[in-house]
């Protein structure tokens, strides 16, 4: 199945960031989202995701297939890693996590609690949770924070893992990953400022 945008108004804080956003993103590719700062990628994001409703357009196969990954790592600082995975795998119905451990390089630290991991530990034991849901759309926003050089890797290759087994992945980085898919530039939709001729409206 196709995730597909059809003319995406998206808002932040009930203001228009971007509209008219389409695309269209099969199974075994990858979309990054390009813009700089600020311009809308985590709001588009978020409504890819269902954590908000579109403003205006429609947005088709989501419903029950996507797993996010935001900036925050999701993680349970008292539970152990293998803990921390096992819940997000029966979260969503799942069991296998060794996969997840081997990809990010885990193994050895899957008796550590989540809180006494350095950063770059927190953040691939957090995208090492995508590979547990068993959804087969990754929407994921700025994944490679706090990673070092071989945790891109490890990354990038666990995404062209995804890929290959008929998933998707919509990214917004702006590192290159060498990935199977397209780039979109979402500058192009960024969403004309509303002018109002009330006052009292402008605080509003």
């Amino acid at each position: 199945m196709i995730l597909q945008a059809d003319t995406l108004t998206v808002t932040r804080g009930g203001i228009p960031v971007l509209e008219g956003v389409s695309f269209a993103l099969p199974p075994e590719r990858a979309l990054v989202l390009r813009g700089p700062n600020g311009i809308g990628k985590t709001t588009l994001l978020r409504t890819v995701a269902g954590l908000q409703p579109p403003l205006r357009g429609t947005l088709t196969g989501a419903e029950d297939r996507v797993a996010y990954a935001a900036h925050a790592d999701g993680l349970k600082s008292t539970l152990t890693v293998r803990e921390n995975l096992t819940f997000w795998a029966r979260v969503f119905g799942q069991a296998e996590i060794d996969a997840a451990l081997e990809a990010y390089q885990l193994d050895a630290l899957r008796n550590r609690a989540a809180g006494q991991l350095s950063a770059g530990q927190k953040r691939r034991l957090g995208l090492a949770r995508l590979m547990v849901t068993g959804r087969p759309v990754w929407v994921l926003d700025e994944p490679t924070v706090s990673l070092d050089r071989d945790a891109v890797a490890m990354f990038a290759e666990a995404v062209r893992g995804h890929l290959a087994g008929g998933g998707s992945a919509l990214i917004a980085t702006h590192i290159e990953l060498g990935l199977d898919g397209d780039a979109l530039d979402v500058s192009q939709f960024k969403a004309v400022p509303q002018a109002s001729d009330d006052f009292d409206e402008v605080f509003l």
